[in-house]
């Protein structure tokens, strides 16, 4: 909407605050809050924050940021009791009032300029599908001499020989036995419901939700595809309304990638496509439907995967999903409707529109502006430097042998390796200046000291079970 068209808005809603929200490095909001006689200065001026308190960004000796409102993004606030409207925010310098190098927003907004300079394409859609985990409780703590988790769901299948008030009454859906069951075994529907009906106001399009594989609440709720950068606000969106509605309702939720062993992780699938002047651009004659240009485009994806990792799966968590045995694809490949391919060409409409690649490594813990940026630019070398990515892989490949298994490549097994990998595959993604070495090398650095080092150099409970008597 336009800044006059936001003074009615605000007028017609009673708005008494704005709470004003950028995203940081690594994908989480920020927020602060100010009276809504503010609005027209935060309009004209945007509003100042510390930089140096945000993980990763600025030094204390320059931390001076401004954050500059997109009125297009406002809506009132799902959760505040007083009438707040919402806004998101670009983060630019205060002194040359230019875009900060490391604002994931200003990131993908660049991205998205990248893209239509050179001609191929002028949109870029996507459609990511975030599953997480709705929990009972949750704990954990850390300490030199101790360590532990204990996560529990009165829905999970390892309950059923708990004593409840009243009796158990069972239907629990087993491990990896919760795709799409009905009630009573998915006790969530009527929460996953209410957590539809807040994003439907907040302006996401729905398209259906389910129970996902895993037991103890594994859940996935479905978005309409939309552009980069829109689509990366509804991520953070979704993400927002899931953990709040859950704790309305005496719940937690969590984005985790693998918060069980043994069962299914949570991954975000993500479908895409490239569209020029309105119309699609991945329908053709080739393999699946498609065309020359979805192909190459899958090829830059297959090419660049370990750089792409280390944006779409950012976590030392998210490696322990992609691990072979499960819906988490390891192995580098494309094939139409197989979802044991790391690249699936969706088969169920024959519609030049519904023509995409869906990526299923990526994980829910990413970045989206970070992530969705990354894999566009290798879609784009792709096309570029008509990278084909060879035959397609047509068979279950959990089930090849050793020998075929050894000719298909894989994503990096750990947050280092996908690292390393960014480091030394990083170009495709600087050019248009959409990534910088700033960025990639602070990204680098924080992931590797503040994350891979602090998980690598603790012991864990299994240790011990594996080593104490050694």
């Amino acid at each position: 909407m336009t800044p006059s068209e936001l003074h009615e808005y605000v007028k017609k809603h009673g708005a008494k605050m704005i709470d004003a929200k950028f995203v940081d490095f690594l994908g989480q909001w920020k927020h602060l809050t100010y009276p809504i006689e503010r609005l027209q200065e935060f309009l004209d001026d945007g509003f100042g924050f510390d930089g140096s308190s945000v993980a990763g960004w600025r030094a204390i000796n320059s931390s001076d940021m401004l954050m500059m409102p997109d009125p297009e993004t406002a809506v009132m606030d799902p959760f505040l009791k007083v009438p707040t409207l919402s806004i998101l925010c670009d983060v630019i310098d205060p002194i040359t009032h230019e875009s900060y190098i490391r604002c994931p927003r200003s990131l993908a907004k660049r991205a998205v300029g990248y893209l239509k300079s050179t001609g191929i394409a002028d949109t870029a859609f996507f459609g990511p599908e975030a599953e997480f985990f709705i929990f009972d409780s949750i704990e954990y703590s850390e300490d030199p001499n101790h360590s532990f988790f204990r996560v529990d769901s009165d829905e999970a299948g390892w309950n059923n020989r708990r004593s409840e008030v009243g009796g158990n009454k069972g239907y629990k859906p087993p491990i990896k036995g919760g795709y799409c069951v009905t009630s009573p075994t998915d006790q969530l529907t009527d929460l996953r419901t209410q957590m539809v009906l807040v994003m439907q106001a907040v302006g996401i399009t729905i398209e259906t939700h389910h129970h996902e594989v895993a037991t103890a609440g594994q859940a996935e709720i479905d978005m309409k595809f939309d552009t980069m950068v829109k689509m990366a606000d509804q991520v953070l969106w979704y993400k927002h309304i899931v953990k709040n509605v859950a704790r309305q309702h005496a719940k937690t939720a969590t984005f985790m990638p693998k918060p069980l062993f043994g069962d299914n992780g949570s991954g975000m699938h993500t479908h895409q496509s490239l569209w020029k002047a309105g119309k699609p651009l991945f329908a053709g004659d080739a393999y699946a439907g498609m065309s020359d240009m979805a192909l190459y485009y899958a090829g830059g994806l297959l090419k660049h995967a370990g750089a792409i990792c280390a944006f779409a799966n950012p976590t030392t968590n998210s490696y322990r999903r992609l691990v072979p045995g499960y819906e988490a694809p390891v192995n580098l490949a494309y094939s139409a409707r197989n979802r044991s391919a790391s690249i699936r060409i969706p088969m169920y409409s024959s519609s030049p529109k519904a023509k995409r690649l869906e990526l299923r490594s990526p994980d829910p813990s990413c970045n989206p502006y970070l992530a969705f940026a990354a894999m566009m630019m290798a879609g784009l070398d792709g096309i570029e430097n008509r990278i084909h990515p060879g035959e397609p892989l047509d068979k279950d490949i959990y089930s090849l042998s050793p020998e075929e298994l050894a000719e298909v490549p894989t994503v990096p097994g750990s947050l280092d390796a996908a690292l390393d990998a960014l480091h030394k595959d990083r170009e495709f993604l600087m050019k248009g200046d959409v990534f910088s070495n700033d960025l990639i090398d602070s990204w680098i650095s924080y992931k590797r000291e503040a994350e891979a080092d602090h998980v690598r150099l603790r012991p864990v409970p299994a240790e011990f079970q594996l080593y104490y008597d050694c």
